[in-house]
């Protein structure tokens, strides 16, 4: 690729040094308060409870290949990379939420530090500390990069692939070829290899949708071919992936038909899909992807979208050939929404591989409207200071809110549900029953020993088991004649009443 970029020198937004410090110090405010979020806040019902207990089951059975929705149910819906990054915090720490989620903030931390050092070599520091300051703010990422979820770990291997296909293609202005383009062609592979143990073939096509665009309107179809290693690359990625999907085939035979066609194809096509082993279908109209991306970005949102009231003077530069940068960041931030158009069951979280190119495609928007009157020196630091405030303010009482509103802890996770039912039954031994329904972070926090009952015969056999036991049930749902009469209401906490058995003597 022939790049008509500046030279990379050149700091494409100027900052002084008293307004580096501040953002310096602003995205380690954002930092520390998810690490603090992290540590504080419990496994929350029910995505991240789920996550988090597959996890937690790996570390017990010492199963790494094939992750456990239950003991003995295999969990078929994701690869396990997200898993394995989870059960090594609690391999180490031990099984708390923090355990959980660690590994997966330190992958933000280090998301954010590679995209600073590729953006700060092409645009300058300026340029490349407010894109990360954007990033790092808006309300996906900060939720994802300290959430046990599959979406932040796959959205690292994107980044890497597209940072790396770039790299692999760039000439400096002095047409230069990009200082270890060839590893840089190998790591393209790694990226997508990452991708596909985290997600699977979606962050494959994922990758290749911007990338195929961008080739296509860019026309550097033989540079593509010439300067990434297709065949040896391809033979990386497959070293790499391979032996986990044919392990995962021959310890679980089925695995491959139900990730492959269910998953990846009749989960997007089939609206209310009622295939899935572990869920529930999300029947959303076709095209809420783009109204989900907007608010993905808050409460950066206003600030992205200003550049288009002034589309006409940002027009010209939208050609391929007059800022390839600009049309690179575009292909890679539009390209889940464009894979996502048509499909119905969607989540917001399905946006996030756009996420980062989006960041920095509203700073280079802002930089090359900067001489109108909307982009004014003034007027942009006043919008910039707004929005970091307001993100700061957002945070800061969400974090509030759910440390000191134990009502919303008590709906949203079992953590002190289980904790109460731990002091009802210390030095005996009965255990811990939850009717009808078992949340997630039921079985986290006990560490598996709460056990579902699915009717009122199973709850007989309890009552028969020789031991004073616990048992968990909506309190708004009916309540079994046997609850009524044999246990005794001890406190209703949350959407659940807490049950324990009488003396068995009486």
């Amino acid at each position: 690729m022939k790049n008509k970029q500046p030279h990379p020198l050149i700091d494409h937004i100027k900052l002084s040094d008293l307004q580096r410090k501040v953002l310096w110090v602003f995205i380690g405010m954002i930092l520390l308060s998810r690490l603090i979020t992290i540590i504080e806040i419990p496994l929350m019902d029910t995505t991240e409870a789920r996550y988090g207990e597959i996890a937690r089951k790996m570390v017990e059975t010492n199963d790494w290949i094939t992750p456990q929705f239950d003991y003995g149910v295999w969990f078929w819906g994701k690869p396990p990379l997200h898993t394995w990054v989870s059960a090594l915090g609690m391999k180490l720490f031990g099984v708390s939420a923090f355990a959980a989620r660690i590994f997966i903030f330190v992958s933000g931390c280090g998301l954010l530090a590679l995209l600073y050092r590729w953006v700060q070599r092409e645009k300058g520091r300026g340029y490349a500390l407010v894109g990360t300051a954007v990033l790092a703010s808006s309300g996906l990422f900060y939720v994802a990069m300290g959430s046990v979820m599959t979406d932040l770990v796959m959205t690292c291997g994107t980044c890497l692939s597209m940072i790396a296909f770039w790299n692999a293609l760039r000439d400096d202005p002095d047409n230069n070829p990009h200082p270890r383009r060839r590893l840089w062609g190998y790591l393209f592979f790694v990226g997508l290899a990452i991708g596909l143990l985290a997600k699977g073939p979606a962050a494959t096509v994922l990758t290749a949708i911007p990338i195929f665009l961008w080739v296509l309107f860019s026309n550097q179809w033989v540079r593509t071919w010439k300067d990434i290693p297709w065949l040896t690359g391809g033979a990386l990625a497959l070293v790499i992936t391979l032996p986990w999907y044919i392990a995962a085939e021959l310890k679980t035979p089925g695995f491959i038909e139900y990730f492959i066609v269910g998953e990846h194809y009749q989960r997007f096509v089939v609206s209310g899909w009622e295939g899935d082993l572990y869920g529930s279908a999300h029947d959303h109209k076709r095209g809420a992807i783009w109204l989900y991306a907007l608010m993905c970005f808050l409460p950066w949102t206003p600030m992205i979208l200003a550049p288009l009231l002034r589309f006409k003077k940002m027009l010209p530069q939208l050609k391929p050939r007059s800022n390839p940068w600009l049309f690179y960041l575009l292909c890679w931030a539009v390209s889940p929404m464009l894979f996502f158009t048509m499909a119905t069951n969607i989540l917001p979280t399905y946006v996030i591989t756009g996420v980062p190119a989006g960041c920095f495609l509203a700073i280079e928007l802002w930089v090359i409207t900067r001489d109108t009157p909307l982009t004014r020196k003034r007027s942009t630091v006043r919008f910039f200071a707004g929005s970091a405030i307001v993100s700061l303010i957002l945070y800061g009482g969400a974090f509030l809110v759910l440390e000191f509103d134990s009502a919303r802890i008590e709906r949203k996770s079992q953590v002190v549900v289980v904790a109460k039912t731990q002091e009802l039954r210390e030095g005996t031994d009965g255990g811990l029953y939850y009717f009808s329904k078992r949340p997630f972070s039921a079985e986290f926090y006990s560490q598996g020993k709460a056990v579902l009952i699915k009717n009122e015969d199973q709850l007989d056999e309890v009552l028969s088991n020789g031991t004073r036991d616990c048992v968990v049930i909506k309190h708004r749902q009916r309540i079994p004649d046997q609850l009524a009469t044999s246990f005794t209401l001890i406190e209703k906490m949350g959407k659940r009443a807490i049950y324990y058995e009488n003396a068995l003597d009486e």
